[in-house]
């Protein structure tokens, strides 16, 4: 009975890791992308967190602001690539690529898990370059191999979530114009109604309220704990693991029952 079990979840894991490591080849094409997507989290660390770390204007507690934003930056990084990554979903129909996965006896959830994955990877670089400078600007770092190792897991399952999401996007407007505009639409308020770049204490109720349910609330709050020496979850480390899985274990659901509505 084990082994009848074991064996379509092996079966779904290696068809997933395929489509993950098809996605990251494409990588070899398009290598500028990792070094055009550093500017982002450098422009925020090295001018607006900086700026404001000097004003003093947001109380953050014990942690410097800079301290306090470079998880947030992070998250950001995390966020803007992956809310985008559907469309190359719709690329890959207009060439007819879609069809061909459709056709063959991958199941849809895991193509979309392999897809999230691959995007999830793609961002630590990200990490690495929001590390970096963070370090630069002596943000007091936790360096130690289960930290690392935390940041890593939350960096490619905070990705593979928004990217998913992203994809569950690209299913329902199926055009590069309206998904671009639905992308843009859907980025700024999940960044802002989060604890990013300000505490969460200093926002209006009806906005609290939003942040508890955005789950890039709990991906920053998992990245603090983690990156920062001595700081500690608000919600707890494994309950942001929790909404994190659950949310993302319900986007590929959704996302495998959609995914068939781009080759039409």
């Amino acid at each position: 009975m084990t082994t009848t079990l074991l064996h379509p979840l092996a079966a779904f894991t290696y068809k997933t890791l395929v489509i993950a490591e098809f996605e990251l080849r494409k990588l070899r094409h398009d290598f500028t992308e990792l070094i055009t997507r550093a500017l982002q989290p450098a422009l925020w660390l090295l001018i607006f967190g900086q700026v404001f770390a000097r004003s003093g204007a947001l109380p953050t507690g014990n942690l410097p602001y800079l301290d306090f934003i470079a998880p947030g930056i992070l998250a950001q990084s995390v966020l803007f690539v992956a809310i985008f990554y559907g469309i190359n979903v719709i690329w890959e129909r207009d060439l007819g690529i879609v069809q061909r996965f459709l056709a063959s006896p991958t199941p849809r959830a895991a193509l979309v898990l392999g897809k999230g994955i691959s995007a999830g990877v793609r961002t630590l670089s990200q990490a690495a370059i929001v590390y970096a400078i963070a370090f630069f600007l002596g943000v007091k770092l936790d360096w130690s191999p289960l930290a690392l190792f935390n940041v890593l897991a939350l960096v490619i399952l905070a990705t593979t979530m928004f990217a998913t999401f992203s994809l569950i996007i690209a299913c329902l407007v199926r055009t590069r114009e309206r998904f671009m505009g639905v992308g843009q639409l859907l980025t700024m308020p999940l960044f802002f109604a989060s604890n990013a770049i300000y505490p969460t204490d200093i926002m209006p109720g009806w906005l609290k309220a939003v942040s508890q349910l955005n789950p890039l609330t709990y991906v920053v709050d998992a990245l603090r704990a983690t990156m920062l020496s001595g700081s500690i979850s608000r919600f707890g480390l494994g309950w942001d693991y929790v909404v994190l899985l659950l949310t993302t274990v319900v986007l590929v659901v959704l996302c495998a029952r959609l995914y068939p509505r781009l080759a039409v």
